[in-house]
């Protein structure tokens, strides 16, 4: 998934729920059991839309706590594959705080081709990591292809040395681990400090966060996963909606749009300093991305540039490099470098 990552379209990720059992102090998507889930129909309609010719190769499921829904995680995947996708489903373990998996988490977790588990300080404190381990013990003893999405306060962080030492432990080389550290969104943000850097002349800084699209809790499709969009999109960054659209409409906003092609080639900084009103400052990568929805003359710039035949050849040249890269550059670009080779245990190439 890692090495398709900067590959326009070639992946979906889906929110199917806001509503979580855990607390932990950190949740970026401020989830809780109050929280808000469309209908499962929304979800199913939109898979349907999946066809043999035209499907992303990966489907990547997540909440909230998305095996708060498991009969829909199993249709959904089960759909998915009838069309040639592959599909995975990321949970923070809930089950995990009694000694059996019930029936129907189990059937999601078997229907998935891929399961990832979330685990970092926060996630410990709601569920043991002894019964999170003996968990991931007798799904590998399954065969369930699996991975740990691992988060630390910091780079320096002992707990990240720490934990990543004991999966390695007690499973040896059979889980890969994408390890990172936390960002300033939803309950984070009280203890998480945002760093902005302002740059007086940007250089391009493609971002490979706007190559495959995100389905929010509420139906709409965005650019990017970045969670300051959740009830909000930008309509810049916005690629549709599941309740109307289908998938080769959001694949070809995806690939096709000006603005998220602009996005994928040169990052948003890049964009405001080129083609933004001369001394208008930059306030951050993201900030700047979003804040880009008020510049219509600059957008209007940035599509006249981006339909030029030149750029579509530049564009489609910084995908392949990225792609040329692979999956371990990837996670030193966009998680922590010093664990970044650990995106390849458990390999079966």
């Amino acid at each position: 998934m890692l090495a398709n990552r900067a590959v326009p379209a070639a992946g979906i990720s889906i929110g199917i729920t806001r509503k979580c059992p855990l607390s932990c102090a950190h949740c970026s998507t401020n989830s809780s059991m109050d929280s808000e889930e469309s209908p499962a129909e929304l979800y199913t309609r939109f898979v349907d839309t999946f066809s043999v010719k035209s499907h992303p190769k990966f489907m990547a499921m997540s909440g909230g706590e998305a095996l708060l829904r498991p009969q829909l995680v199993r249709k959904l995947a089960v759909k998915a594959r009838e069309s040639g996708t592959k599909s995975s489903v990321l949970s923070g373990m809930f089950f995990a705080r009694k000694t059996s998996i019930s029936r129907s988490v189990k059937a999601a977790i078997d229907a998935v081709d891929h399961f990832s588990v979330s685990m970092d300080e926060f996630h410990e404190r709601e569920v043991s990591r002894s019964n999170v381990f003996k968990v991931i013990g007798r799904l590998l003893d399954d065969g369930i292809s699996m991975s740990m999405h691992i988060a630390g306060r910091s780079n320096d962080d002992p707990y990240l040395d720490d934990l990543v030492h004991d999966v390695q432990k007690h499973f040896g080389d059979r889980i890969p681990m994408l390890v990172n550290t936390l960002s300033p969104f939803g309950r984070a943000k009280a203890f998480v400090i945002r760093v902005v850097s302002k740059l007086d002349k940007p250089r391009a800084n493609p971002c490979t966060m706007a190559a495959w699209p995100v389905v929010g809790f509420d139906g709409v499709v965005a650019v990017c996963g970045n969670d300051d969009l959740i009830g909000c999109v930008p309509s810049h960054l916005r690629l549709g909606d599941i309740r109307t659209d289908t998938w080769p409409e959001i694949q070809a906003r995806c690939i096709g749009g000006t603005m998220p092609s602009a996005l994928r080639t040169y990052g948003p900084e890049y964009l405001q300093s080129s083609f933004g009103k001369a001394g208008s400052a930059c306030v951050g990568y993201c900030n700047s991305c979003i804040s880009l929805e008020t510049k219509i003359a600059l957008q209007n710039l940035v599509s006249t540039h981006m339909r030029k035949p030149g750029s579509k050849v530049l564009s489609d040249s910084v995908t392949q490099m990225q792609v040329e890269m692979g999956a371990v550059q990837f996670a030193k670009r966009y998680s922590h470098p010093r664990f970044a080779e650990l995106v390849l245990l458990g390999s079966r190439q």
